[in-house]
């Protein structure tokens, strides 16, 4: 095949190209400047091409950057831009996040629901946030939204425990409030639960604050016992509870607490009987808490693992659920020999060191009961009647009888009396207790033999009174 004409045109020039450098040139030639071959069309065009693309490349690039800072300002002008509510609203929050964004559309807190959850997915916060009610202001922005969610803003609640409540009023407490949701699986033991004001979000479970309630027990249990002054009579933690479940039910007077354990852990030293009508109560009802009637002398000589009237020893478990001011009181007691005390008529009582001066306070107790049951009842009159109506409303009580002399004979328990078998001691109540050591004491005297906490009889109502220190223990439902 015969060469192409093109490459035979190239070779040609190159030939003689060649020839032209080799041949010998004359002076005045060689003198002459070489002149440079002009540069093809070929290069020319190659570069021209690659700085006509990198113009359009950087056009292409200043644009694209200019609509993402123009839109990136338009949504951040969206974010913290005023939201649709019209004025402040609790919402409550629960579920997943697609849940969350939708709840706050229907409650008109947002309405660009797309760009809250791209906000939250990108500042990474979805974990952050938590169920529970939540007070977002009125035109809420995007951003103001997402800091009450992640910043622990949520609303809290509050439900107080009283003291001296049992487990089982604590319980039902919880389970009476629709603030709480959840079941509880078991009722704790006695004295396992810490009486206070507890702070949680609406919706918590039951259960759970229920096991808040143990370990802020079991924490202040172990602190107050390693604060424990020497010589107490009690041997464990467990027996510092039970004393203080009784000295909780005692008095409700903030500084009578450590005068009356006191006057408990001097009965345990002298081995004497505790002789406390609530331990009565407990052993009769149990976590129920309310007798619902006045104390009885079949009560009294009721045979219950719980009754100190017969028991010679602090009762096997708390009666209730006492808090950190009867702990307190009873690992750091007041330093006096008292041994009995007695209402004093003001809503306190009256201490004594000698059973002979617990009777003169007894006395005194006494007379104030006969001058109020003398005293005319008070009579409640209106402009149009200028007398008084004896007619009873409809619904209203009758009066419950009072007796005019006490029937109980009491006796300090170091006098000598005539000892006696008692009957084997009735069943525990269903709930399981672990008994704390018990501190061994005498026989249990005869039943009616009391050792001089006691007062007049009570008249029978519908609350529980306390023979031990004359007072009246306003029922708990």
């Amino acid at each position: 095949m015969p060469p192409d004409r093109s490459e035979q045109d190239r070779f040609s020039a190159a030939k003689r190209s060649l020839i032209g450098r080799l041949v010998p040139k004359s002076p005045s030639a060689a003198l002459k400047p070489v002149s440079v071959p002009e540069p093809s069309m070929e290069s020319g065009g190659t570069v021209l091409s690659i700085l006509g693309y990198l113009t359009r490349l950087a056009m292409i690039m200043g644009v694209a950057v200019a609509l993402l800072v123009g839109a990136g300002y338009t949504i951040h002008e969206q974010y913290i831009a005023q939201g649709p509510l019209p004025t402040d609203k609790v919402v409550m929050i629960k579920g997943g996040l697609s849940d969350v964004v939708e709840q706050l559309v229907q409650d008109g807190v947002v309405d660009r629901p797309i760009l809250l959850m791209a906000s939250i997915y990108i500042n990474g916060v979805s974990a952050k946030i938590k169920a529970g009610e939540y007070m977002f202001k009125q035109k809420a922005s995007l951003e103001e939204v997402i800091g009450t969610l992640t910043e622990g803003k949520a609303i809290l609640q509050s439900i107080m425990i009283k003291e001296g409540l049992t487990s089982q009023q604590i319980v039902d407490h919880l389970k009476e409030s629709d603030l709480l949701s959840g079941e509880i699986t078991a009722v704790p033991p006695e004295g396992s639960l810490l009486p206070e004001t507890y702070k949680f979000s609406r919706g918590m479970n039951r259960q759970q604050l229920l096991d808040r309630m143990m370990q802020d027990q079991a924490r202040v249990v172990k602190e107050l016992w390693a604060r424990r002054v020497a010589g107490l009579p009690i041997q464990s933690p467990a027996e510092m509870v039970v004393l203080a479940s009784i000295v909780e039910k005692e008095t409700g007077k903030a500084d009578e607490r450590s005068r009356v354990a006191r006057v408990f852990l001097n009965r345990l030293d002298r081995k004497m009987r505790l002789q406390s009508d609530p331990t009565i109560i407990y052993g009769l009802v149990g976590g129920k808490g309310s007798l619902g009637r006045s104390i009885t002398r079949s009560d009294i000589e009721s045979q219950t693992p719980y009754n100190t009237y017969v028991i010679p020893a602090l009762p096997p478990a708390p009666i209730g659920n006492p808090g950190r001011a009867a702990l307190e009181a009873v690992i750091n007691p007041s330093q006096t020999k008292e041994l009995y005390f007695v209402a004093d008529g003001t809503g306190g009582h009256v201490f004594a060191e000698s059973y002979e001066q617990h009777q003169r306070n007894v006395v005194r107790w006494r007379q104030i009961e006969n001058d109020r049951k003398d005293a005319p009842p008070p009579v409640a009159q209106t402009p149009a009647a200028p007398a008084a109506s004896t007619a009873a409303p409809a619904n209203a009580k009758s009066p419950a009888p009072v007796p005019t002399t006490s029937t109980v004979t009491i006796t300090p328990s170091n006098q000598p009396a005539a000892a006696v078998a008692a009957p084997a001691p009735a069943p525990e109540p269903a709930a399981t207790f672990v008994a704390p050591a018990q501190v061994p004491l005498p026989p249990v005297p005869p039943p009616g033999l009391r050792d001089g906490s006691a007062g007049a009889s009570p008249a029978v109502s519908d609350q529980n009174f306390d023979l031990t220190t004359t007072k009246t223990i306003p029922k708990l439902n």
